[in-house]
């Protein structure tokens, strides 16, 4: 899964042991990236 830090703003991929940190400048707030697709709602 794909975040972005909210600091540097560089792609950063956390793996299942790590801490949540940003490995380039250690900062903690992660953003989680959204998806590319749209998507549509029935209004009925």
């Amino acid at each position: 899964m794909s975040y972005k830090c909210s600091r540097c703003k560089r792609d950063v991929t956390l793996d299942e042991y790590g801490g949540v940190r940003c490995p380039y400048c250690g900062h903690r707030v992660l953003l989680k990236e959204r998806g590319g697709g749209i998507k549509e709602v029935d209004v009925e």
